[in-house]
């Protein structure tokens, strides 16, 4: 077989590997959970520890409906997003809703910094080692997912909310 054919015959290979995709784990599964989050089936369960060293599980917010949005420092889009998201989470605290701010592979320090100098109350997990975004499957920043209180995906915004009213378009879906 001549080099061309055979660079070909790899470079065809590698494509249909990479739109495929790979698995590294067997295809059956004990798990309940989906490997991957997709909107109409159960969010993928994830465990931190928030900033006063409590444990936060996404399963332990069964019951409240869930804002979870990822984001980024660096992000200009992101922290727009943030301020609408802090007043949103002012207002909504108190009706149940859940609002959950995941940075991304940033380190805490550089996190902390910033939700001081923008004034953030609102919860703020740290995703350093990207495992959280990778269940989520999250391809730019800022997305946001809106989990109803059964812990259902009901839909995904990739990108940033342009106004309040927007998010609170979103927000009707997950609480009453």
């Amino acid at each position: 077989m001549s080099k061309m054919p055979r660079a070909l015959l790899l470079i065809i290979l590698t494509l249909v590997l990479l739109v495929t995709g790979c698995s590294a784990g067997s295809t059956s599964s004990t798990s309940s959970e989906p490997s991957v989050a997709r909107v109409g089936e159960p969010a993928p369960d994830f465990q931190f520890q928030n900033s006063d060293g409590q444990t936060v599980s996404l399963s332990d917010l069964r019951g409240k409906p869930v804002l979870m949005n990822f984001w980024a420092t660096w992000c200009p889009s992101c922290r727009s997003q943030l301020l609408y998201m802090q007043g949103k989470y002012e207002e909504w605290s108190g009706k149940g809703l859940m609002l959950l701010a995941v940075n991304v592979g940033e380190s805490p320090s550089r996190v902390g910094e910033f939700v001081q100098s923008y004034n953030l109350s609102l919860p703020v997990l740290l995703d350093t080692r990207q495992v959280v975004a990778w269940k989520y499957n999250i391809i730019g920043y800022p997305t946001t997912f809106f989990i109803d209180k059964d812990g259902i995906i009901q839909s995904v915004k990739i990108g940033p909310f342009r106004s309040k009213e927007e998010i609170e378009d979103y927000l009707s879906q997950i609480v009453p």
